[in-house]
């Protein structure tokens, strides 16, 4: 393919092809590990990213109306921790001269979210409240369809379609048939009574049932974690205002205790990387296959932060309540910085909004409010801010520098939360230091339960044709014995 249409690429995914395995393991799993099928489907997705000049598409390039109507957005998650691409049906009203506009809106949040968050599947929302037969757009409906079919692949858990009016339900019977037999089994028609055994209430709109109060509005561009109002604190209950000196000290104590304990283990780790290869055949100390390290670091231009992508938790049972984020400025200014939350009912950060010397290390403490258990939806988010020498590092100080600071120079990284049940976490966390590998991780998990589906579907794909030879063997059968009967009956005829 490559040979005969490398002109039709962007180099830029030819590239990433080449060294990005999870890119390719997606593709083969959306085709079923068939490879003729997988390329077919890399052919077809680079020339419509390249038609549609996928990798540049910005704010900058979209009509800026197009944002504000909100029709399309992110915001929220379902019960599996899966992000919600909402469709406003409402605000779609069929226009030939702004449908390729409206395309690249489609495929620019598609990206958007891609480069975000890796690849991470989404959940679909049609919205389609208050709609009627002019905000029908098969054409449009279509490209959404296509997009994730045949465009990103392994992109998509389900398609939870709310309230459908009965006047498309022609429209939708076209619709599944552009799906095909694993999409279909993807739909979930819902109306206010049931939509919440997909998405709880908390990320609903009243109209359908729930509690969110977002409103979409632009600019600026909606920050898909993080659009709701946020505290950059828990809240403070009275047991809170009496917190005494020795809980605090302690605190600083255990924090440094574990900062010792880093070191240590750091130098642990290293000697089992470097043996890792000569315990793969040792039965009880075989790694899986996706086992990340107990600490990674994420580096950014400002700040290095551990660890890179996520939190871990206990259960409730488990009782770990907190977790350490670690924080080094690699600059040679002083770096002001500030911790949000998508749940600050839930979360203390300290220190939430403070500032880093050139070269040092600082720690900072997530702590779980006592009757609050951490969920997979729940996300914080780092930002970070070269401040001017002469700049102080007071609160007043802090408070004037974020309100003037351009956005362009603000650094921003995103932790997600993961809960784990076992008592040992295989992240830092400040009742067990030891850096401990879990047996099986989510992606683990996920992998094994792709696999599953994957073999579930070719066996209801026998199944399916098992039925359908059966149903023509019988209507066969009956065709015969109809014709059989009608030669008689024009024998007898004759006869008589």
């Amino acid at each position: 393919y490559f040979l005969d249409k490398s002109d039709k690429y962007d180099s830029r995914d030819v590239e990433r092809l080449q060294q990005d395995d999870k890119w390719v393991e997606n593709y083969l799993i959306w085709r079923h590990d068939v490879v003729d099928d997988t390329l077919k489907m890399i052919d077809e997705s680079f020339q419509w990213r390249k038609e549609y000049t996928v990798n540049d598409l910005s704010e900058s390039v979209l009509p800026k109306w197009l944002f504000e109507i909100g029709a399309l957005f992110l915001h929220g998650y379902d019960k599996e921790g899966y992000k919600l691409f909402w469709f406003k049906v409402k605000h779609h009203t069929r226009d030939p001269k702004q449908q390729l506009d409206k395309k690249k809106l489609v495929a620019f949040w598609l990206e958007h979210y891609a480069k975000r968050d890796h690849g991470k599947p989404l959940t679909v929302v049609f919205d389609m409240a208050e709609t009627g037969i002019s905000h029908i757009d098969l054409d449009f409906v279509r490209f959404i369809v296509n997009c994730f079919t045949d465009y990103y692949p392994n992109f998509l858990t389900k398609i939870v379609i709310f309230e459908m009016p009965w006047i498309m339900n022609a429209a939708f019977k076209i619709v599944k048939g552009w799906l095909g037999p694993d999409a279909i089994s993807m739909l979930k028609f819902t109306n206010k009574s049931d939509v919440q055994e997909y998405i709880s209430g908390e990320y609903l709109p009243p109209h359908m049932g729930g509690t969110d109060s977002f409103k979409y509005s632009y600019p600026p561009l909606v920050d898909d974690d993080f659009q709701t109002p946020l505290c950059e604190n828990g809240p403070i209950t009275s047991e809170d205002e009496h917190e005494s000196k020795e809980e605090i000290d302690a605190d600083t104590k255990e924090a440094g205790e574990l900062n010792e304990a880093q070191n240590l283990n750091q130098k642990k780790m290293n000697s089992i990387e470097q043996i890792s290869k000569s315990e793969e055949t040792d039965k009880t100390e075989v790694k899986p296959k996706n086992a990340k390290k107990a600490l990674t670091t994420f580096k950014g231009p400002l700040l290095h932060i551990s660890p890179a992508e996520e939190l871990y938790f206990g259960s409730k049972e488990t009782g770990e309540k907190k977790c350490l984020i670690v924080l080094t400025n690699v600059t040679k200014n002083v770096v002001a910085f500030k911790v949000r939350t998508t749940a600050p009912e839930k979360y203390r950060v300290k220190p939430s909004n403070s500032s880093c010397e050139p070269g040092a290390s600082l720690d900072i403490i997530v702590s779980l409010h006592g009757g609050f258990a951490a969920s997979l939806q729940d996300r914080f988010l780092i930002m970070a801010a070269e401040m001017d020498q002469s700049s102080g590092a007071g609160v007043p100080e802090l408070t004037q520098f974020w309100k003037e600071v351009p956005r362009t120079k603000v650094m921003e990284h995103r932790l997600r939360c993961h809960v784990i049940e076992s008592s040992k976490p295989s992240s830092l966390t400040l009742k067990d230091n030891a850096f401990n590998i879990p047996a099986k991780t989510n992606e683990d998990l996920h992998i094994q339960l792709t696999h599953l589906l994957q073999i579930n579907r070719r066996l209801e794909e026998q199944m399916n044709r098992c039925l359908w030879f059966q149903q023509l063997s019988v209507v066969l059968s009956l065709l015969s014995v109809t014709v059989a009967a009608f030669c008689f009956y024009l024998a007898y005829a004759q006869r008589s």
